[in-house]
């Protein structure tokens, strides 16, 4: 057997990121940076308002308090939205709306809550201001200039919201890897009643979910049935369409894993100096069997069918070679040091265990609590966790001990 460590690195070697594009920013939604993005003008453009209430000059404001409150004329109203076009004098203010522009003359905000109209032209200040209180500077957010946000910059709604207030409406960003699910075997259903032998397809719908989850744009290839040459047309197909193939299930030793024959037919057809297909056994529990190929240039991914293999295989393999394509940086699941609460108690097999978890934190530390069944089809237990705890060959660790934990979200 070969370490997960070993795989996940020969399959990173094996993929590129893409080649970037130009891309809409209404479709740029995780997407990562190829180059800087810098501002050509200033957030905000000009002066405003932080707060609704009356532009004065802080000056006519010295000594206003509750007891003693400062009356001054009243010369205006400002919404938002609307330029100004009457100055503030002395002894003059303007009632103002958050986020107008500050009139000429004004340098302070009066917030409506300290004041009180006096009459159809009056307003009392209870309270003195200073220059520049609730007023928010040209360029406060950004600087006409400044560089906003730095290529590999995973792209958020935030930093989208930012980049539409200056006016930036493509970015040149990775474009999103299309990828295709396919279930494999004979004994697989859609959905409906069960005749003897047969099981719905639980893992297509899962991978479908964990690869939108990733970023990337899914694609429902359905299911092959256990023979050659359906299953070889049926990749032939996904490998034409698709960045990126995955397939559950066929990827063992049985005599009716057609996965590995189809894809080895394919390899063989394959002129590509990169065509490949390589089989593992890895030391992990779950996830033992995987296949990985290159073919007509494109990865393909043979996970394990057993439906917690399936998943566990996917986060481990599939998803940090996807990201990868994608022009990720930061591949792999955060990791973290948790306090386990019971025993969590294994044999020596020469294989990394990991278990699913549920996490939480405790008096500022994380602590790790197993699911329960730890089976690889066991699916509706591990359905509930949020890590994965990696048992190091050995015994396992009691109750009050550390385990690190790969986190899932």
């Amino acid at each position: 057997m070969i370490s997960h460590e070993e795989v996940q690195a020969a399959i990173l070697d094996a993929v590129m990121p893409f080649a970037p594009v130009e891309c809409a920013l209404e479709h740029a939604l995780g997407l990562v940076l190829a180059v800087d993005v810098a501002a050509a003008e200033p957030v905000p453009p000009f002066a405003n308002t932080a707060m609704d209430g009356y532009a004065v000059r802080a000056s006519d404001t010295v000594g206003a308090s509750t007891t003693a409150p400062i009356r001054l004329r009243v010369v205006g109203e400002l919404p938002a939205g609307h330029a100004p076009t009457v100055a503030v004098e002395p002894g003059e203010a303007i009632r103002i709306m958050t986020g107008a522009p500050m009139p000429d003359g004004a340098d302070s905000i009066v917030i409506v809550e300290l004041t009180t109209r006096d009459g159809d032209d009056g307003v009392l200040v209870q309270q003195e201001s200073f220059p520049g209180q609730h007023v928010r500077r040209p360029g406060g957010d950004v600087e006409r200039g400044q560089v906003v946000f730095r290529a590999g910059t995973v792209l958020g709604p935030a930093h989208l919201g930012v980049l539409a207030s200056i006016d930036v409406r493509h970015v040149r960003a990775f474009p999103r890897a299309r990828v295709g699910m396919l279930s494999t075997g004979d004994e697989l259903v859609e959905s409906g009643p069960l005749s003897p032998g047969k099981i719905r397809d639980s893992n297509r719908p899962m991978l479908l979910a964990q690869l939108a989850r990733a970023g990337v744009e899914a694609v429902d290839l359905g299911i092959a049935r256990d023979d050659e040459a359906d299953m070889t047309a049926k990749l032939e197909d996904a490998l034409a369409r698709c960045d990126a193939v995955i397939t559950s299930g066929g990827v063992s030793v049985g005599d009716y894993d057609y996965v590995s024959a189809a894809l080895q037919h394919i390899v063989d057809d394959d002129d590509d100096a990169s065509a490949r297909v390589d089989w593992y056994q890895i030391a992990i529990k779950p996830a033992k069997p995987l296949c990985f190929g290159m073919a007509r240039g494109t990865p393909l991914f043979g996970l394990p069918g057993n439906p917690v293999s399936s998943f566990v295989s996917f986060e481990l393999f599939a998803r940090p070679a996807l990201l990868r394509m994608m022009g990720h940086t930061s591949l792999h699941r955060t990791e973290v040091l948790a306090r386990v609460e019971h025993a969590m108690l294994r044999k020596r097999d020469g294989k990394l265990h990991l278990d699913r978890v549920r996490v939480r934190v405790e008096n500022g530390r994380y602590v790790a609590a197993s699911v329960g069944a730890q089976e690889s089809n066991a699916l509706a237990a591990a359905a509930s966790a949020n890590g994965l705890a990696k048992l190091f060959d050995g015994e396992g660790v009691d109750a009050g001990d550390d385990v690190t934990v790969m986190l899932l979200e």
